[in-house]
């Protein structure tokens, strides 16, 4: 049975465009590659061949992934209108222990990046969070264990 993967517009368009590169330009200048390397004569020695070949194995395997993600991918339409916290929201929420307030957006697994503040709706504070208002007082357990409160300062 395959997976169903959730993703927001922008997440499946980011996934497509990276599947053109590589059948496109990553692909092209592998096989390149490959040819320059057995232009160099034997085979059985030739590091840049084996590099090439790797490369070629990641790209296709990479390929392969994103197909399968797309095939097998739900879209996620944003509601702009709704205050209630869902996928592809953007939240700011209060850690009410230390105060700190952050701003957020959530995602599916696939499109979790904290350095770019997206947090999986999968994950603890995602789960907790989902279908919360403005106001609202959430309480979590963290990946570490911990019981933390946060309230939803606002949905956009």
């Amino acid at each position: 049975m395959e997976n169903t993967y959730k993703l927001t517009e922008s997440g499946y368009d980011q996934l497509k465009a990276e599947l053109d590169e590589l059948k496109g330009e990553k692909r092209h200048a592998n096989l390149e590659a490959l040819k320059e390397a057995r232009a160099q004569g034997d085979l059985s020695e030739n590091a840049d061949y084996d590099a090439a070949r790797d490369e070629q194995a990641r790209i296709e395997a990479r390929i392969k992934e994103i197909e399968n993600i797309l095939k097998n991918s739900e879209i996620i339409r944003e509601n702009n209108r709704s205050k209630v916290i869902g996928m592809g929201k953007t939240v700011v929420i209060k850690f009410l222990h230390n105060n700190f307030e952050t701003e957020f957006t959530v995602v599916g697994k696939l499109e979790a990046n904290p350095m770019q503040k997206k947090v999986s709706n999968e994950s603890p504070l995602g789960k907790a969070i989902i279908g919360s208002k403005k106001g609202k007082i959430v309480t979590y357990k963290s990946e570490t264990g911990q019981e933390l409160n946060v309230e939803v300062v606002d949905v956009k």
